[in-house]
Parts: C-alpha cells; structure tokens; sequence
C-alpha cells in the first residue's frame, strides 16, 4: 500500500496523509474529503499534471487543485518555511486584494485590544482565512488600511494626499485602534474649512440672480450683504427676511414687493428706489438714505413698514402714499416734501422729524410723539382729527 501527503494547490499547510488504492478519481474523491474542496487534478511537487495513479510513489507529495493552473509553494517564502517546519514572527496581509507584509508584534504590541490584536497574538486562535499564496485575507479597503498600519508601525498618523480621513476613520473604528481614533477625530475637525461669513457680493449675486427664473422668488432669508452694491438691480419678490443689508448700495433698485421684515438695512442707500408693496415690518434702517423712493402702488398695494426702526433716515420727496408707518420710529428723520397722503402713522415716533412741505391729508397721526416735529410749509393743512385718540 502507497501513501502520500495532500496539500492545496499553492499551500504547504494542513496537508492530510492518505493511502493510494483505486483508481484517479478515487484518488480525487477521498482528497475532495480530506482537504474539503471540489478537487479536479493533482500535480506533484514540480507543477507536473497526474493523470495516472500508477505515476504515484510511496511518501510523494502532491498538491490538488480544483481546475486552477499549478502554483508553486516555494514561490511563497512562507509557505517554504511552513514545509520545513520552522516560525517566523513575519506575516502577509491580503488587505482587499493588496499584499501588505509586517511583523506579529506591530499588530500586537501597540493596541493589544483591538481586533488585529485579537486576529494574530496566538497563531490559528482566530481561524483567519488565507489565500493561495498564504497571505491573511482582510476583506477591508487597502487605501485605508496603510495608515492604519503605518500607525501601528511607528504610532505616527500619516495619510497621504487624495485618501479620506473619513474613511480611515471608519476603518480604525472597525478594528477598533482607539488611540488613533482620537488623533483622525482631531485631524478631520482641523482640516474643516472655517466658516465663511464673507458678505455674498454682487458679482456672485448677480449670477444667483441670472439662474432664477424670472417668476421664482429668490430666497435670501438670513443671508450677508453688508457693503454690497446692488444698485439698479431687479430684486422683486425677493425674500430678505432677517438678512444683512448693512451699508448696502440699493439706488435706484428694484425691490418691488420684497420682503424685508426684520432685515438690517443701518446705513444703506437706497435712494430713487422702487419700494412698492415692499414688507419692512421692523427692520432696522437706521441712518439709511431714501431720498426720492417710491412707495405707492397704484394697485393700492401698500407697503408695510410697522415697527421699523428708521431713526435719523433720510426720506425726502419719497412718495409713500398709504404707507403704514404704525409705531416705527422716525426720531430726527427728514421727511420734507414727502407725500404721505393717507399714511398711517398711527404711534409713530416723529420726534424732531423734519416733515416741512408734506402733504399728510388723511394721514393717521393719532398717538404719535410730534416732540420738536416741523410742520412748515405743509400743502394742506392738519386738522385736530388727525392726531388726537
């Protein structure tokens, strides 16, 4: 009786010693049990194909495979030294398809709890699978691996240029290297661009403004301005609820129906502007400029400007027919030769306003502070009616 070892093709590892009787195929079968694959052919040590079990000697060593071409063990150094029985603290890594060689210790010794520690401190305890060449299979990316290994190496984090923290990240966390789970939280949050609070300037508004269908409302609640030049623009419909126009240059723009309640226009010009039905419901236009505006609708569309801060603004000849200016503040505003037929101006503070050549027939001035207000000049006169509750 013949025996002889059986190795997987490619392996010099957990070889099964049996007896030759039979025929080929018998020979197949009892290695399809022993080795627990699909076996197909059998080679002998030098890469030559068996297809005759009288070629077979007593103690030979063959390799089976199931229909791959031959590979040879002793390509693989440490399938050479697993044929002569001897242990080397050196280990390949088949990382997603990449080969990657280290020591036993840089997996170990570093993070003794992590996973990889786990894998390779005591040889066969994990049970790791290996490929033909004997490398360790980890179904990982090899990307994000490097660092990790690098790391584990000499206990710097290095990433190279076009890798993803983020990824790195998750991989540390997968094999759970908790120190440097802290230095890539560090790195990502460092490598953060800062906040950008610049103000939005014209030439990038004017492009938002070119990609918004003319029937859209463009909405800009929030947003930056301060400084902007935005004269002459087309701003109809535009939502600036709460956003920062300080200092803004508005002459002569289109801000028709906009929404500017509680916005900051401090400073701004908006001289010659068409402010038709626009919503100013306490805004802040502190020491803003809106000589000659426009703020009658012959629709009857009115604007709101209820509760706005217009302290120190200058208003003159502005038409703002109807106009609701109920308990906003106009202290030291100049208002002279402004229409203000019908305005409500209900609570309004006019104290010191300079409201010399308006006309204020209809006008609702009941409860409003007329402290040092001027009324010089005025095109029809005030009746008692009109201011008192």
């Amino acid at each position: 009786m013949r025996r002889v070892t059986l190795f997987v093709n490619g392996s010099a590892r957990n070889g099964k010693v049996v007896a030759v009787y039979g025929t080929l195929s018998d020979l197949l079968s009892v290695a399809s049990n022993k080795l627990g694959i699909k076996a197909t052919s059998v080679y002998n040590g030098k890469g030559g194909l068996i297809d005759d079990i009288a070629l077979i000697r007593d103690d030979d060593v063959l390799f089976v495979c199931e229909g791959e071409p031959f590979i040879d063990p002793q390509s693989d150094g440490r399938a050479q030294e697993e044929l002569t029985g001897s242990h080397t603290d050196w280990l390949t890594l088949n990382v997603g398809g990449r080969y990657f060689t280290t020591t036993r210790s840089t997996l170990v010794n570093k993070e003794p709890d992590s996973m990889l520690a786990h894998m390779f401190k005591d040889k066969d305890a994990w049970g790791n699978k290996q490929d033909p060449r004997g490398a360790f299979l980890i179904d990982r990316s090899p990307e994000y691996f490097e660092p990790i290994l690098n790391y584990l190496r000499h206990g710097q984090l290095i990433v190279n240029d076009g890798i993803n923290l983020l990824g790195v990240l998750e991989e540390a966390r997968f094999f759970g290297i908790d120190s440097l789970i802290e230095h890539l939280e560090i790195a990502i949050k460092n490598s953060q661009p800062a906040e950008d609070h610049s103000p939005i300037s014209r030439k990038e508004f004017v492009r938002f403004l070119l990609a918004t269908p003319t029937k859209s409302e463009l909405r800009c609640q929030g947003l930056n301005f301060s400084g902007a030049d935005l004269s002459r623009l087309d701003l109809r419909y535009i939502n600036f609820k709460m956003a920062n126009l300080s200092r803004c240059n508005l002459a002569h723009a289109n801000l028709c129906c906009a929404n500017l309640e509680r916005a900051d226009l401090s400073g701004s010009v908006l001289d010659c502007a068409n402010l038709q039905g626009v919503k100013m419901l306490c805004s802040n236009a502190e020491g803003a400029s809106l000589k000659g505006c426009n703020f009658e609708d012959p629709s009857g569309l009115k604007a709101n400007l209820e509760g706005a801060n217009l302290k120190g603004v200058d208003m003159e000849g502005s038409q703002m027919t109807g106009i609701n200016l109920r308990v906003a503040t106009l202290k030291n505003a100049k208002l002279k030769n402004c229409n203000l037929r019908g305005a409500t101006l209900a609570g309004t503070d006019l104290e010191n306003c300079d409201l010399s050549g308006c006309d204020l027939q209809e006008a609702n001035l009941r409860g409003s502070n007329v402290k040092g207000a001027i009324f010089e000049e005025m095109l029809t006169p005030l009746h008692m009616s009109q201011s008192v509750r």
